[in-house]
């Protein structure tokens, strides 16, 4: 079973920075697509980065050009570089394999935007 465990999250400014990382033990890591996703209070959680096995990266348009993800594939490790912050970006940010399938999730961490 595979385990992931994210961090980073916090309070952050409108225009300011935050890096998350996410571990994942359990699994050949890098034989796997990772994402990150996102829950927004009272909303859908929704996909905003993939990382493909091959390297390529995909983003949502609402985070493109301003969110970077990245794996370490030696440390079984995913980040999530986020940039010029705005306040509709807050939420519980998780991370995760793409497509999810029956995976379970991890506890996610917070990410607040605000002045």
């Amino acid at each position: 079973q595979v385990q992931l465990v994210e961090s980073g999250g916090g309070l952050v400014q409108p225009g300011g920075s935050l890096r998350l990382s996410c571990a994942a033990s359990g699994s050949i890591f890098s034989s796997y697509s990772m994402g990150w996703y996102r829950q927004a209070s009272g909303k859908q959680r929704e996909l905003v980065a993939v990382n493909t096995r091959d390297g390529i990266t995909n983003y949502a348009d609402s985070v493109k050009g301003r969110f970077t993800i990245s794996r370490d594939n030696a440390k079984n490790t995913v980040y999530l570089e986020m940039d010029s912050l705005k306040p509709e970006d807050t939420a519980v940010y998780y991370c995760n394999f793409v497509p999810v399938g029956s995976r379970s999730w991890g506890q996610g961490t917070q990410v607040t935007v605000s002045s």
